[in-house]
């Protein structure tokens, strides 16, 4: 019997959400009719992850029906760099009622993915969202009220669980390498070349990003959440902006008129970037973003430096740190357990007493042709009383890890295939995630531990269902 890709698409919507189903051993193709999606929000990730690369790996499985964004000169840029001829639109309603969907993808600002995710919903789409889901607890408990009403679901688009390495350490630690996890120690680095183009950009502003305790901390929150196999209870945590912002030596109105060109160690001239000439400076004049600001503004209002503690529902501990100013780019953890420690890093340069190029390092990662070559990196696993073992994983660089793409075949070309390791992430998953974040604001503001059941309806599990 042929199925709708309206019901695959809520079949997988409904596994990433939690639900107990089983997915139906079929796939796409064979004359059924294209999934019909629609992008709301076409910056950089909307054009490229969530826009070229499905245009070009899956056009046979579905078709863009419309693009939406506030800016007409980026929509026109969007249209173009995608690849598709569908109509665009500066009003999100009216795409959805004349295009009728079946996937709304949300890579909006991240201050106002839950209105597109609610409107979606409530117009009687599945959403598939970018990460975070949103900035702040009053909007995650209405996104949650949104998906329970609509009987439509919602997918959170967390690649990081896909990458061979993070599922690696996700088997592990499901076969109980270690025993029993007790605590955790997980520090992420941001470079002075990534790490310092969120703050040239809206991040830098809570009010459009939700600090990075939420835009980029989500993803760690996430894979904790996901590698601890439980849901946060508890955080405590500390955070300044000391870095960037009002701090600085001096600053100008953007990196391309700046008087301290020479000066600044910080300069990016964004004329050498042609997609970023082309899809933020050629259409400043239609909304006023100006894609290299200042990062020494005053009116950046992030922290710079970041550090919780986070106590899970089943009395692991976990201690976490993001710094945004990093000579390097990398991260690194460690699990400690009943019987011993696993241990596991990527990009800490001196481990394997490699230069990287700390700006191709980033370029690298968010490549998408699919033509990187494999490299092995380790996991260590101490035993008590015994000897360390190494596992080497096959992996790539591009794509976030190889993330990128797994994620993608799952949701558009292979949902009948089991997942042994429960990668798919839906409300429950978003939600928890940006939680950890919200939580850790509010415990620098008020100096006290913020328990996670405070902020919204969902009671923390001791075990995700």
């Amino acid at each position: 019997m042929k199925k709708s890709r309206r019901t695959f698409l809520t079949t997988v919507s409904m596994l990433a959400g939690g639900s107990m189903v089983s997915l139906p051993s079929w796939g796409f193709g064979l004359g059924k009719t294209k999934l019909k999606v629609t992008l709301v929000g076409t910056g950089v990730r909307g054009t490229s992850f969530w826009g070229k690369r499905l245009v070009d790996q899956y056009s046979d499985l579905l078709e863009f029906v419309g693009l939406c964004d506030i800016n007409p000169g980026r929509l026109a840029y969007a249209k173009k760099y995608i690849g598709v001829s569908c109509p665009t639109f500066t009003d999100f309603e009216e795409m959805v009622s004349s295009t009728k969907p079946d996937l709304v993808i949300v890579t909006t600002k991240d201050s106002n993915h839950h209105k597109f995710i609610i409107k979606g919903l409530d117009m009687g789409c599945d959403v598939l969202t970018e990460k975070p889901l949103t900035i702040d607890e009053d909007k995650c408990q209405a996104i949650l009220d949104a998906e329970r009403r609509s009987n439509k679901n919602l997918i959170v688009g967390f690649n990081y669980r896909w990458g061979p390495y993070s599922t690696k350490i996700k088997e592990m630690l499901m076969k109980k390498a270690i025993g029993k996890v007790t605590s955790v120690d997980f520090h992420w680095y941001l470079n002075t070349y990534h790490g310092a183009s969120y703050f040239r950009r809206w991040h830098g502003l809570r009010q459009a990003g939700g600090t990075l305790w939420v835009h980029k901390a989500t993803h760690h929150f996430d894979l904790l959440n996901w590698w601890l196999d439980a849901d946060p209870a508890e955080v405590f945590a500390y955070g300044a902006l000391e870095h960037y912002g009002d701090n600085g030596p001096f600053r100008g109105e953007n990196c391309r008129v700046c008087e301290y060109k020479k000066e600044c160690k910080f300069h990016w001239d964004i004329t050498k970037d042609r997609r970023s000439m082309d899809l933020y400076v050629a259409n400043e004049k239609y909304d006023g973003y100006v894609r290299d600001s200042c990062l020494y503004r005053p009116e950046i209002n992030i922290h710079d430096k970041m550090s919780a503690q986070i106590k899970y529902a089943n009395d692991t501990i976990v201690n976490y740190s993001l710094t945004t100013y990093s000579p390097f780019e990398g991260w690194r953890i460690a699990f400690n357990g009943t019987e011993g420690r696993l241990e596991a890093w990527l990009d800490i340069p001196y481990v394997k007493n490699e230069n990287l190029n700390q700006s191709e390092l980033h370029a690298a990662e968010m490549n998408q042709d699919g033509k990187d070559k494999l490299d092995h990196e380790p996991i260590i696993v101490h035993k008590l009383w015994k000897d360390f073992e190494t596992t080497h994983v096959a992996m790539e660089r591009g794509g976030h890890g190889g993330g990128d793409k797994r994620l993608h075949d799952k949701i558009f070309k292979n949902p009948q295939q089991e997942d042994p390791f429960d990668r798919a992430a839906g409300v429950r998953d978003g939600a928890m995630s940006i939680l950890i974040g919200v939580a850790a604001r509010k415990s620098i503001e008020s100096g006290h531990p913020v328990r996670i059941a405070e902020l919204t309806d969902l009671e923390p599990r001791a075990k995700r269902l």
